[in-house]
């Protein structure tokens, strides 16, 4: 494992950047083709590691999925037709893989063992045991609610379920085994969540029905292969968006990017605060919205960008938490961050991975129980940081080296490859040094 070391830069970031697939929606149509009956082909399939846990999983399974770069093809007998692994499923450090798999393997008339790293291992399932145990699967969890699961499949039956907290991957996950089970199963949200799930489920033939804040499906679905191209994915392109905040004078084009308003809460708050984003050739595919982003931003970013991420905004911004305690050390009143408890648990806990290396480069933050507070007029001295094997925390402090009085040392930078592989190549492609 080899430390990276980033160095401030001389000028303005310029160029163009096309990111990788959207990793969300690639997860989706992976595990969707794959009960499908027929060949679903995918362009612009996310290259993290992540996705490549959900393909090899359902291969597991006795899909046939052939790779060619970023173009998939995912051909299946149907759900109805998996079979039994012959070894333990390993997610990696994909939480998104497990909770959504584990619908599949609920459903299945077998049993499976599925697992992760050192790391996904430490992360709670209940979310996901508790709505599946009431449809019928039998599952076992270390410590009664973290992986290894041991999931006996059989007969599964509808309920209805209220979601105990706003979660995408839980509501996916009961409305995938909703299709596989008898009768109708029906969610209601209490919070927004990305909704990829309803968008891709009815151009695989899906009936899905939304009544406000509930959403039903019927069992026994008969899904059918698509094809389809996956959108950028806004949480990377985002590091590169606050890059244009962090330099002055910046401009980046990022091409192609997913704008789906569940995911790009960051642009609202950019509108919200009055700076400028570019939004050109906007276009749509299978639901979901596309467009090439430019951020324009001026001196007066540092009074303008909100000195405060709380309440619903948590959820709309919460794989951008890491990246805005960097641009928060620039803004001239501080920055806090509040009832973000969720953070504790994502792959590291990352409001400590946060305020740790905050420290580390010389800014006086705060920790809190659900945030933090990076008080004005904190610089960035630059040194060795972190990043807890943390793909997120890696790329946020890797745009701390940007603008810090003297360079950042990344000490594991390979996690980056859990969701965007090429992100140095593509950082140091529109540096100036």
């Amino acid at each position: 494992m080899t430390p990276r070391r980033v160095d401030p830069v001389q000028g303005p970031l310029e160029g163009e950047v096309q990111v990788p697939g959207d990793k969300s929606i690639s997860h989706r149509y992976a595990l969707f083709g794959g009960m499908a009956r027929g060949t679903t082909r995918i362009r612009n399939f996310s290259s993290s590691e992540d996705c490549q846990a959900s393909l090899s999983c359902i291969e597991a399974l006795g899909v046939e999925v052939v790779r060619n770069g970023s173009r998939v093809e995912i051909t299946s007998p149907g759900w109805r037709r998996f079979t039994a692994p012959a070894r333990v499923l390993d997610v990696h450090n994909s939480g998104t893989t497990i909770r959504l798999l584990s619908a599949l393997l609920a459903a299945g008339r077998f049993s499976s063992r599925v697992q992760g790293d050192s790391s996904l291992n430490q992360r709670p399932m209940k979310r996901i045991m508790d709505p599946l145990i009431r449809m019928g699967a039998r599952i076992e969890a270390r410590d009664g609610g973290f992986p290894p699961l041991l999931i006996q499949g059989g007969r599964l039956t509808g309920i209805r379920y209220r979601l105990p907290i706003a979660s995408a991957q839980v509501k996916s996950c009961v409305l995938l085994a909703g299709l596989m089970a008898e009768g109708e199963t029906e969610v209601e949200e209490t919070g927004p969540s990305r909704d990829h799930t309803e968008r891709a489920l009815p151009f695989f033939g899906a009936a899905l029905i939304q009544d406000g804040a509930r959403l039903r499906v019927r069992g026994g679905a008969r899904l059918r292969a698509v094809e389809f191209r996956i959108p950028g994915d806004f949480s990377s392109a985002l590091f590169f968006l606050v890059a244009s905040l962090l330099v002055p004078g910046s401009r980046i084009a990022l091409k192609g990017v997913g704008v789906n308003p569940t995911r790009a809460g960051f642009l609202s708050l950019l509108d919200k605060a009055g700076i400028r984003v570019e939004r050109s050739n906007a276009t749509e595919s299978n639901g979901e919205p596309v467009c090439d982003l430019q951020i324009r931003a001026d001196s007066q970013v540092r009074k303008q960008f909100p000195n405060e991420i709380s309440g619903d905004w948590v959820a709309r911004l919460i794989d951008e938490i890491p990246a805005l305690a960097i641009l928060g050390t620039r803004l001239e009143r501080g920055f806090k961050v509040r009832d973000a408890q969720e953070l504790r648990h994502k792959e590291s806990d990352r409001i400590r991975s946060v305020v740790v290396n905050l420290r580390q480069l010389g800014v006086d933050v705060r920790e809190l129980p659900d945030g933090f507070v990076i008080p004005p007029g904190s610089r960035i001295r630059g040194g060795r940081v972190r990043t807890f094997g943390d793909h997120r925390i890696a790329m946020a402090f890797a745009l701390a080296g940007l603008v810090a009085e003297s360079p950042v040392e990344l000490d594991r930078p390979e996690c980056v490859a859990v969701s965007y592989p090429d992100f140095f190549q593509h950082l140091e492609g529109v540096c100036r040094r």
